[in-house]
């Protein structure tokens, strides 16, 4: 019994010590492991606040890191989410050492302009399911460790820099059911592992610079919502395989390089709200089976090669909002089926050839606010239909065949603010109720035939911006307000027949009313604009003097006043126009010198004061504008020196005027043409005499020669003396000769009639100069027995070219011989390498230029005297014939030009070309003629004679 009982003591101590001793150690265990976790959330902590993201709690020791914002422990005190959204923080990413949070789930640092790459140690958080790093600043490559992260629900790293290709190891993140690596720098192919991940709803990869093609494992992805692919570099065709994605809200493929028909599989995806294919190379018909998708409300196909009709079944469509298949290539007619979308909001189909009439069933589309057909060839007049559209924001019919008037119902569209009718065939007034549209801003009808005045009702337009009615046959005169308030920035009236009106719109910046009929003074009222950027009155019949008001201009880009009858001098106060960039004040009729005060204008970019009577010297301080490219001085009265203007000039025209001395060495390199009719300028430019030595040097040598050369001109002064008698003989025979008749030039040497010519000319002085052409100018001179002729010089560059001396010789051969009509008699000529000139016959009404340019002789030659009877069939052949050898004349090739002699034989041949009746002959027959051959050797086979018309 004892050693029983001994036994049961000493087993019961043995289990009492095993318990003492694995007590102890799981105590031990214990303590040990909450010591490990003790310092894991102490380093997780000291992560957080060595960040310096939380500087406000760097102080604070006793604070727990799990209260810091934006945290979110689990119950062990472990971080399981950092989101730090929207904090504009632009730090390092690095800065948070995020291997300190293994139990890490959600991670949003989105929106912080964080900078730096992405850490490789985020794929070491296994437990990650929400991975947001979107709208930073971050840089290089993306880790192929985030493979790792196959918990992941939501990657978004999107609008960074990221560049590299997206790594394939991604096509382990099966969880995944959003992708977007949108607006990145990433390249490459996409790679096929991410065709298993099958539980993707949203996919977006746009805007990158992803190449290749689109594979054909995206079918796969069944669960996608949303594929987005633009603006990337895709090429090749749409993959068949896309029809398989039946739950597809979203396809946007817009903006890359995908070629090939659209696929009619597309028209299987029936949830589809958004179809995006514009900017691509798509080409073929619009498939059928995209009307089918009945659900869709965004249908964008522009900018692309799409032929054929649009199909009539698009109005099966029913929910379309947006319908955009501009920049294609579509033909056929507006189908009548558009009508049917009653819910469209805007309609583009603009820059097509679309033919046909604009539908009435139009103007069912009572929602439509944006409507775009220009660039077409649509005909035939604007339905009134139109008017049914009351929220019409923006009409463009822009570019197209369309005639008829403008129909009244338009003043039905109150919420219209852009109407756009440029470039037609609209015909008729501008309709009253145009003042309806209290809300319209921009207002343009410009290349119409839009006839009649400006409708004063147009003021009711209370918001009008711009009006734009160039190029059309607008008569009468403006009637706009004298009102401060009214808004209107912008006004071109520009090529009409309008005759007058006042215009104060103190808030213009715009205003082009050339090419029309305004006359009498310059307007005054033109000082109240101070904002105006651009004036131009060109083309007018203005009087009077510019008014110095135009100084109060301080915002004046561009002034043109050409081609009117303006006189007076340049107003100094136009240097207050400091922004002034290009001044046009040619073929005019104005006075005085430039003023100086012009070269202060620093801005100033070209100047044209050309067909004037200014006289005076050139600013010197002209030659210090920097900004200066076009300078055009010519046929005026300027004297002294060319000065040396800046080397920014690209384009200059000095001729016509009376300059003198050395031609710059800066203008070596320009064409003769631009200084040609100064007779006393000289210089290394073609066509002009050198410059003689300077005074200096003359001075020396006449100091060293005089004494050398005095004793014989002694000896020469009496045989001076001695011979006075006999010359003055001469002198007198001379006399005799030199009043006889021009007309036997060929009958002496013709040293006589030159010394003629010249002294009636004063040497070609620019007084007598009549015209200028691009061989030579026209001088009328009186001869010392009263006659009368034209004077036809030749410029120097020719005249020094050795191969013209044959050709000149020929043409004046033929001239001698001809007898025409047609042709101005020659007298004679003068052939000499330094000056060549033809004596004509002077014809006292001059051109017909001329006289229409001179009102007292344009009203002389009315209308009665200027119309003809028709032309007899003899008559009707020779107007032909002038015409076709005038248009011959103008060709761009000058070797393809006919030549004198061939003109010539034209004229004097008997045979007469066959033609139809003068009506019929269009100008591009004329145009077109194969009359003349390049050269006199090359001639026809049959006879000089070879204008024909079939």
């Amino acid at each position: 019994m004892a050693p029983s009982v001994s036994i049961s003591i000493l087993i019961v101590a043995l289990w009492v010590l095993y318990i003492l001793m694995h007590s102890t150690t799981m105590v031990i265990a214990a303590g040990s492991v909450a010591a490990s976790n003790s310092s894991a959330l102490e380093l997780e902590a000291k992560a957080l606040l060595e960040s310096g993201w939380w500087a406000d709690y760097s102080n604070d020791t006793s604070l727990n890191h799990c209260e810091l914002y934006g945290i979110k422990c689990n119950d062990g005190g472990s971080v399981i989410e950092i989101t730090r959204g929207w904090y504009y923080q632009g730090d390092e990413i690095s800065k948070l050492n995020i291997s300190s949070f293994p139990n890490l789930v959600l991670l949003d640092l989105s929106r912080n302009w964080l900078m730096g790459s992405i850490s490789v140690e985020i794929g070491t958080l296994s437990k990650l399911t929400h991975l947001d790093l979107s709208h930073n600043s971050l840089t290089g490559k993306l880790p192929p460790s985030f493979g790792n992260l196959t918990r992941l629900v939501k990657f978004d790293i999107s609008a960074n820099s990221i560049t590299g290709s997206i790594p394939k190891e991604l096509g382990n993140l099966t969880n995944l059911t959003y992708f977007s690596v949108h607006a990145n720098q990433l390249i490459g192919e996409l790679p096929l592992s991410l065709a298993n991940l099958t539980r993707l709803q949203v996919f977006d990869i746009s805007s990158n610079l992803v190449s290749g093609s689109i594979p054909e494992g995206l079918g796969n992805l069944k669960n996608l919502l949303e594929l987005r692919l633009s603006g990337n570099e895709f090429t090749g065709a749409i993959p068949s395989a896309l029809g398989l994605l039946t739950n597809l809200s979203i396809l946007d493929l817009s903006f890359n390089k995908i070629n090939g028909c659209i696929v009619p599989e597309i028209g299987l995806l029936k949830n589809l709200l958004k179809l995006d294919l514009r900017e691509n190379n798509l080409t073929g018909p619009i498939p059928l089976s995209i009307c089918h998708l009945t659900n869709l409300a965004s249908l964008s196909l522009s900018m692309n090669q799409i032929n054929g009709h649009i199909p009539l079944e698009i109005g099966n469509m029913k929910n379309l909002s947006h319908l955009n298949i501009n920049n294609n290539k579509l033909i056929g007619p507006l189908p009548s089926s558009l009508g049917h979308l009653i819910n469209l909001i805007s309609l583009s189909l603009d820059s097509n050839q679309i033919n046909g009439s604009i539908p009435t069933e139009i103007g069912n589309m009572k929602n439509l606010s944006h409507l775009y057909i220009n660039n077409n060839n649509i005909v035939g007049p604007l339905p009134s239909s139109l008017g049914h559209l009351i929220n019409l924001f923006s009409l463009s019919l822009d570019s197209n065949q369309i005639n008829g008037s403008i129909p009244p119902e338009i003043g039905n569209m109150t919420n219209l603010e852009y109407l756009h009718l440029n470039n037609n065939s609209i015909v008729g007034p501008i309709p009253l109720t145009i003042g309806h549209l209290t809300s319209l801003q921009t207002l343009s009808l410009s290349w119409n035939q839009i006839s009649g005045s400006i409708p004063v009702h147009i003021f009711n337009c209370s918001s009008l911006y711009n009006i734009t009615f160039s190029h059309n046959y607008l008569t009468g005169s403006i009637p706009f307000l004298n009102c401060s308030c009214f808004p209107l920035r912008w006004i071109d009236l520009s090529y009409n027949s309008i005759s007058g009106g006042e215009i104060r719109l103190s808030g213009l910046r715009f205003l082009d009313v050339s090419y029309n009929n305004f006359n009498g003074s310059f307007p005054n009222l033109i000082g109240d604009m101070e904002l105006l950027y651009y004036f131009n009155l060109s083309n007018n019949k203005i009087v009077g003097q510019v008014p110095s008001i135009i100084g109060q201009l301080t915002r004046l880009d561009t002034l043109s006043l050409s081609w009117n009858q303006i006189s007076g001098s340049i107003p100094k106060e136009i240097s207050n126009c400091t922004w002034l960039s290009e001044l046009v004040l040619s073929h005019n009729h104005l006075t005085g010198s430039i003023p100086s005060q012009i070269s202060d204008l620093l801005y100033l970019n070209a100047i044209d004061l050309s067909y004037n009577t200014i006289s005076g010297e050139i600013p010197f301080k002209l030659g210090d504008s920097q900004r200066l490219k076009h300078l055009d001085l010519s046929c005026n009265y300027l004297t002294g020196n060319i000065p040396d203007l800046s080397a920014s000039i690209k384009e200059v025209n000095f001729s016509h005027n009376s300059f003198h001395g050395r031609i710059p060495v800066g203008y070596f390199n320009y064409a003769p043409s631009a200084f040609i009719g100064n007779k006393d300028l000289c210089g290394d430019v073609k066509g002009f005499p050198p410059c003689p030595s300077n005074n200096r040097s003359i001075v020396h040598q006449i100091k060293f020669f005089v004494p050398l050369i005095a004793f014989p001109i002694f000896l020469l002064l009496g045989y001076f003396f001695r011979s006075q008698c006999r010359v003055r003989k001469m002198s007198s025979e001379l006399r005799e000769s030199k009043n006889g008749d021009l007309f036997s030039i060929w009958n002496y040497d013709g040293k006589i009639a030159y010394e003629d010519i010249i002294e009636a000319t004063e040497g070609f002085d620019i007084r007598y100069c009549i015209g200028t052409g691009g061989y030579g100018s026209v001088y009328k001179a009186q001869l010392p027995n009263g006659k009368v002729v034209a004077l036809k010089k030749l410029h120097r560059l020719e005249a020094e070219d050795p191969n013209f001396d044959k050709s000149f010789r020929n043409e004046v051969k033929i001239l001698i011989e001809i007898r025409h009509r047609n042709i101005v008699k020659l007298h004679g000529y003068c052939l000499h390498k330094r000056c060549m000139f033809l004596v004509f016959e002077y014809m006292e009404r001059g051109s017909l230029f001329c006289v229409l340019r001179n009102n007292a002789e344009a009203v002389e030659l009315d209308w009665m005297k200027r119309r003809l009877p028709p032309p007899n069939r003899l008559v009707a052949h020779d107007v032909f014939l002038v015409a076709a050898i005038s248009f011959a004349c103008l060709r761009a090739k000058p070797k393809s030009r006919p030549t004198m002699k061939s003109v010539s034989q034209e004229f004097l041949c008997q045979k007469k070309p066959k033609m139809n009746p003068l009506h019929a002959v269009s100008v591009w027959q004329l145009r077109n003629q194969e009359t003349y051959m390049v050269g006199e050797s090359e001639t026809h086979s049959e006879s000089p004679c070879f204008l024909c018309v079939e």
